[in-house]
């Protein structure tokens, strides 16, 4: 029999992500865990779905235990415990564990790591969902898939592995979600009103489908559709749809802004169901610290980008000849300008301007113009004789020519003296 070689001293094994895939290395490529979980048991359900009634009693449940289960992800996985953006006391901590498993969406553990991640390392090659390796890889891709663990961005966990509920969760994994996605649903239809296969297909199985297809569009549709009020240098965008799917996580862009804050809208009538009901537990003693970003703080973000946005399109615009690029004269260079070579030219703010194409359009009429040739006309142009519209200087900025040197008639007297 011959011995298994291990590789050379110093040689690191390749990862299976880093190869090409072939004919026969494709299944090696594959996370059958997940492709079980989110294709193969909801594929099963969708088709056992045909030949099972549902109930109005089973559909009421689904629905509630959607919620739930739902809950169980934006209020525990996501804002307690991979952004601690509030505290819960060990009640509420063992019941979102216990919900949250039963989303089928892996433990604590693993869900907060990987977002945190996300959070860090967003659109890079270290975000283990990054948009930017393609929407189907950001909602489901990554899950399919080998990643190689290697290649994903660092992130503090230190956290998570002192919380007992977070390691008694990950630790008993499995046992947890086999009770709580698929059994705990059953039982409830069954010994309730007797339905125990609706309650299996319909609140386990297709509940569980629902529930991973809401979370998944906030990594990739949040990602893809909306609008960026607050920053656009990463890829999360605000929209309505995912927040109604996923109980608020919709506002994306505002998330990524403010990721440590226990809600995920600016504004109070923003659908988020999360938000509401962390702050109904917080009301209850079951929550506490509900950390909040000041109104002052998103304001700011807000104006910052709105700027952005018009300094984009003030580019797009033509303003004239910046004035560092303008030439700089003297005054009496100006002066020789207008009496000797009859240009008319006229001075406004230390700005030699060419007014030859706009003598005869002038609403103040001709001779108006003329009276201000070769002379330091700030003063008639700003409110001595008529207090020019944005519009007449932005006209004006048009027709510069030139700037005069220590900016008008008097620095050329004080160098002469």
């Amino acid at each position: 029999m011959e011995a298994h070689k291990l590789p050379p001293l110093g040689e690191q094994r390749v990862h299976i992500s880093q190869l090409p895939m072939t004919w026969r290395n494709w299944y090696k490529h594959l996370n059958w865990w997940g492709i079980i979980l989110t294709i193969v048991v909801p594929l099963y359900g969708c088709l056992q779905a045909f030949s099972t009634p549902l109930q109005k009693e089973t559909a009421i449940w689904s629905v509630l235990y959607y919620f739930c289960t739902g809950f169980g992800i934006t209020a525990g996985y996501h804002r307690l415990w991979a952004h601690a953006s509030y505290g819960a006391f060990l009640p509420l901590k063992v019941f979102l564990a216990l919900m949250g498993a039963g989303a089928g969406e892996g433990s604590i553990r693993w869900w907060a790591r990987a977002h945190r991640s996300h959070h860090r390392h967003t659109d890079t090659s270290k975000d283990p969902y990054s948009v930017n390796k393609g929407l189907l890889y950001s909602h489901m891709g990554w899950l399919i898939f080998k990643q190689n663990p290697k290649r994903l961005g660092r992130v503090d966990t230190a956290d998570l592995n002192v919380d007992a509920v977070v390691v008694w969760q990950h630790r008993n994994y499995l046992v947890i979600i086999l009770a709580t996605a698929f059994l705990l649903p059953t039982l409830v239809s069954g010994l309730g009103w007797g339905d125990w296969k609706g309650g299996f297909i319909y609140a386990g199985i297709l509940r569980m489908f629902f529930v991973h297809q809401a979370t998944f569009c906030v990594n990739s549709l949040a990602h893809w559709l909306g609008e960026q009020p607050f920053d656009d240098r990463r890829s999360s965008r605000d929209h309505l749809i995912t927040a109604l799917l996923a109980l608020g996580e919709g506002y994306h862009n505002f998330h990524h802004s403010f990721p440590s804050g226990y809600r995920n809208a600016e504004k109070w009538w923003q659908y988020d169901a999360t938000k509401w009901i962390i702050w109904i537990w917080g009301q209850l003693g079951l929550a506490y610290d509900l950390k909040t970003f000041a109104a002052n703080e998103i304001l700011k973000c807000r104006l910052q980008k709105r700027q952005k946005l018009l300094d984009h399109e003030k580019l797009q615009l033509d303003w004239g000849i910046p004035i560092e690029s303008l030439p700089v004269i003297q005054w009496r260079d100006y002066i020789y300008q207008t009496e000797v070579s009859k240009r008319p030219l006229i001075v406004i703010s230390g700005i030699v301007h060419d007014v030859s194409r706009f003598m005869d359009t002038h609403p103040g009429g001709r001779i108006m113009i003329q009276s201000g040739i070769g002379k330091d006309a700030t003063s008639m142009f700003k409110g001595g004789v008529y207090m020019h519209s944005k519009s007449a200087h932005n006209q004006l900025a048009k027709m510069r020519v030139a700037v005069i040197y220590g900016g008008g008639e008097d620095a050329e007297y004080q160098r002469q003296e």
